[in-house]
Order: C-alpha cells, then structure tokens, then sequence
C-alpha cells in the first residue's frame, strides 16, 4: 500500500455493503483493495438487532482483506439521518428508527468513523473520481429502487445541519396523472404533485405502466417492452426521464448546476433515457442560461457508493 487505507459501508434499502478503499498518495485517487468487498441483503422487514449483526460481519470482512492499519470509516447511508447522534432512521425500512449506525462501524472497526447520507455520498464521489469532476457546482443522483442524490456547492459537499440536504428524490414534481405515485414510494402521497420518487423510480415506473394493462413485473421486464416496441412501456420510461429533468430544472434554478452525473440501474431502462432527461431539463428550464447544464452517466458505477463513503475521509476537506 502506498497511501491510506479506508474502511468504506454503505447501507441501502434492499443491501448493505463494505469495503477497504486505497487511495493513492501520489494521485490522490481511490480503489477497492481487491477480496475486501462484501455484500449482505437487509430489505424491509429487516430488524435493528439483525441489521447491527449485519453491520459487524461486514466490516470484519472487509476488515481481514488487508493486514493494512485502516486510518478511518466512512459510511454512506439510507436516510433520514441524524449528524449529531449518527443514527439512521431510513423510510424504505420501517423497523429500523434511530439506529446507531455510526457507533456499530466504530466501534467494530475501532477507527474514527464519519456518517452522510448515502446521496450525499454518491455526490462526493462523483466529484472526487466520477463524471463531476471539476465542476464547481454539480449534483449526483441515482434512479434505481429508489430516487436519491446529493449536491456540491461552490466546491463543498452540502450536507445541511442535520445531514439530509440534497434529497432530490423527495422534491414535488407536476404530474399530469391523477394517479401518479398511489403505488407508494418513501414519500407517501399521491396525486398530481408527488415526489419524484413517487413518479420516476423503477417501481413507480413498473406501477404505471401496469396501471395502463402492461403485464410485466420487473424493470428489467420493462426495458425488454421498451426495445420490442411496446406503446406502454415507451410512455412509462419517457414519463419517468420527463420526471427527472424537470427535477433537474428545478435544483439548477435554485444552485446554477453545472453538471449532474446520473446512475442507477433504472437509468439504463433504456439507452436514450439521459438524452430524454436532458431535454427534459431543457423544456422545464424557466429562465435563460449563459450555458445549459450538461448531464451525464455516472463515471463510477456500482462503486460510487463505497468509494463516495471513502470519501467522507479521503477528502474531508470538502465536507
């Protein structure tokens, strides 16, 4: 090893996951140490003493990769959560409420440990060695299960006092259809203005074509339609990027965005889904701009969340 090593976890709301992260003293950038990656479902039924179980086996298995001293944790996580407790309390896992995630990951690991949100993360990330990299104000998002994101501000992470600023999956956005986000979502709610969340997420996605007679089950299910032609599952994944940009539009009215990098599986529903995003935020931009704001894929796919979590301590002067 040539620089330090991090202990990176990162809990969602259908897995949890951790790694060690190396990152290099001469270009500052980071990897996974090869054999410390290890993945364990969670999901919604999951209960507090299982989930610390969880945790613990997790981090003692990334931990025996390396004989490596690991200089500290960082731990991305499913919201809400609470800075200055370092509890987690995340919607899509009802059982779990004021979870001292933060304690778990220190005191198994025995480092000092740092807590964001897990779109939080996903921004730092994508800042630090992703598609945002040198854009002074970027936003990082992920359609997937769920929507989630998180912001840099004038080079900084905006984490908000109690850490859960940038959520954009949890903004209102117009929807022409009464019955939009019925299915559920974190948020809740229904009606024409629901989260995005409600509207654009796979699931959500999956509930309004099948609203519609589509017989499918699955997002996967849902990109076959798309390519085979199917008319119900064309207007539910252009509903969902219509969804998004309009997000977008809204987040970069309020900040001047430069750039947002978007990943998640659900983002490859289809292959022109970011174009259709993009001229989405076009449409819904309501003022003139000097320059549009540029979105584009994740450039660290499944490893944006451990290596956004790495973050928290590789590059803590930006938080």
């Amino acid at each position: 090893m040539t620089g330090d090593v991090i202990l990176a976890v990162d809990l969602g709301g259908t897995k949890a996951e951790a790694a060690l992260i190396a990152v290099d003293a001469g270009s500052g950038t980071g990897t996974v140490v090869p054999g410390s990656r290890h993945r364990e479902p969670t999901g919604r039924g999951v209960a507090a003493d299982t989930l610390a179980r969880v945790i613990r086996s997790l981090v003692s298995s990334a931990l025996a990769a390396t004989p490596a001293r690991v200089v500290g944790a960082g731990v991305g996580a499913a919201g809400p959560i609470d800075l200055t407790r370092g509890t987690v309390s995340p919607l899509n896992m009802p059982g779990i409420r004021d979870f001292p995630l933060r304690d778990v990951v220190e005191d198994t690991a025995e480092a000092p440990t740092t807590l964001r949100l897990d779109g939080t993360c996903i921004a730092l990330a994508e800042h630090w060695l992703g598609a945002t990299r040198g854009a002074t104000c970027s936003l990082g998002m992920v359609v997937s299960t769920g929507v989630g994101g998180g912001l840099i501000v004038d080079g900084r992470l905006l984490s908000g006092p109690t850490g859960n600023a940038g959520h954009i999956g949890q903004i209102h956005v117009v929807d022409p259809d009464e019955d939009a986000g019925r299915a559920g979502g974190a948020g809740g709610g229904g009606g024409a203005g629901t989260t995005l969340e409600e509207t654009a997420s796979g699931p959500a996605t999956v509930a309004w074509a099948q609203r519609r007679g589509w017989r499918g089950e699955t997002g996967e299910e849902l990109a076959a339609a798309v390519a085979a032609g199917d008319p119900v599952a064309e207007a539910a994944t252009r509903r969902s990027a219509e969804a998004v940009g309009q997000a977008i539009a809204s987040v970069s009215a309020l900040l001047d965005l430069e750039v947002a990098a978007i990943g998640g599986g659900f983002s490859r529903v289809r292959p022109d889904y970011l174009d259709l995003v993009g001229a989405a935020v076009a449409r819904w931009t309501a003022l003139p701009r000097t320059r549009p704001v540029a979105v584009r894929p994740s450039g660290l796919s499944a490893d944006g969340p451990l290596l956004g979590a790495a973050a928290l301590r590789a590059r803590a002067e930006l938080l």
